[in-house]
């Protein structure tokens, strides 16, 4: 919460800044906005590479029936609702009304005080494949010294997202808001930021609907109880902004739903790492939304999204526990696939944090379904 308040106020600073500050302090907090911008070019590769890397190799050994059935169920949950949720803002595109403009004319009149260019140290794509490479090879041959590495890289990047990258972002966003100011559009962007906000809320909360009464009729359990077992869980994830510390309530809510005590150990914690639908669906509103409203972005069809949201899917193995650790997974993905220029990526970021809490509740909320599947399906294959 305390990031989402840092947030506004770096969006209410950066208009200031914009509306009244001269142009030389406009130019100092662009310069700052451009090395941050570096600073999370730089870190999208890595994260990917580690986080992947380290996620494959660290997943459970011996329980190869639960471990496929809960990576299957959570995988097509997220794509599921990332498929919905395209489909939905599709229908709802009409609602949006006017464009934003996110390379004005700012670059004549708002320039940096340093030209300093960070490259990755390797691409997105590339980054994915190895990770791939090598958490399947550590997985299958056991190499614990290279896991160690590769966890300790994960350690060091979340640690420069949470010390760093994460604190930093709201002068990033004031940064955005200024230049935008400046250039004349940041009233179009402001007016737009409540309606994305909104649709992905609602979203969320029919996703889940969805996934109660659905389950509720096929296990032939009353919906309404499902999700009252699980609300704990949802109202804690609210406050913590983190799936991970969330898990104690979500065991508690799981073990509620009656899904046995190995199934819910083994399922809850891991879920909390691979089911991201909540942040897909949210990433994906928003990202429709900012294509729509860019002058310079096509939005494209079903087909054309569907390869990013699969790609979404695996990336979100990817994403750091601290709040906001999914959009910057995804970062690298919305520039390479969906062609997202700065300004873009900046308004991806706001809108995610802004609503990141009930992300975050969507997640856990849906790992119960996910866990009440798992228990059945498990029944079928012992029976």
């Amino acid at each position: 919460m305390k990031l989402i308040l840092k947030l506004i106020a770096g969006i209410v600073a950066g208009i200031l800044v914009g509306l009244y500050v001269p142009l030389t302090g406009v130019e100092l907090l662009y310069t700052v906005k451009e090395i941050i911008g570096q600073l999370i070019t730089f870190t999208i590769p890595l994260i990917i590479l580690f986080f992947i890397a380290s996620g494959i190799a660290g997943l459970p050994k011996g329980s190869g029936h639960l471990l496929g059935k809960t990576v299957g169920f959570a995988y097509g949950s997220t794509i599921i609702a990332g498929t919905l949720a395209f489909l939905l803002v599709s229908a709802m595109i009409p609602l949006f009304d006017g464009g934003l403009t996110f390379e004005a004319e700012v670059a004549t009149e708002v320039g940096s005080f340093i030209d300093l260019e960070i490259p990755p140290l390797m691409s997105v794509m590339t980054a994915l494949v190895t990770a791939f490479v090598f958490g399947i090879g550590m997985s299958q041959l056991q190499l614990e010294t290279l896991k160690k590495v590769s966890d300790q890289g994960r350690d060091v990047i979340d640690a420069l997202l949470a010390k760093v990258i994460i604190p930093a972002l709201p002068f990033y966003i004031a940064g955005v808001f200024a230049e935008m100011t400046v250039a004349g559009t940041v009233v179009d962007t402001l007016q737009t930021f409540g309606i994305v906000l909104l649709a992905a809320l609602i979203m969320h909360w029919l996703w889940l609907t969805f996934l109660y009464v659905s389950t509720g009729l096929l296990l032939k359990r009353n919906p309404l109880e499902l999700v009252k077992n699980m609300l704990p869980a949802y109202f804690t994830a609210l406050g913590t902004m983190s799936s991970a510390a969330t898990i104690p309530v979500s065991l508690r809510s799981s073990k509620a739903n009656n899904v046995k005590e190995d199934v819910a150990n083994f399922t809850v914690p891991l879920c909390a790492t691979i089911h991201l639908s909540g942040s897909t669906i949210t990433i994906v509103t928003c990202a429709m939304a900012v294509m729509f409203l860019s002058p310079n972005m096509d939005v494209p069809s079903l087909f054309g999204m569907l390869p990013f949201i699969m790609m979404l899917g695996v990336v979100m193995i990817a994403a750091p526990g601290a709040p906001g650790g999914a959009v910057m997974s995804a970062l690298g993905l919305l520039t390479s696939m969906l062609g997202f220029n700065e300004g873009a990526v900046a308004l991806m970021i706001a809108l995610y944090l802004a609503q990141d809490s009930f992300g975050t509740a969507c997640n856990v909320t849906g790992d119960g379904i996910i866990a009440l599947w798992v228990d059945r399906f498990s029944e079928k294959a012992s029976a």
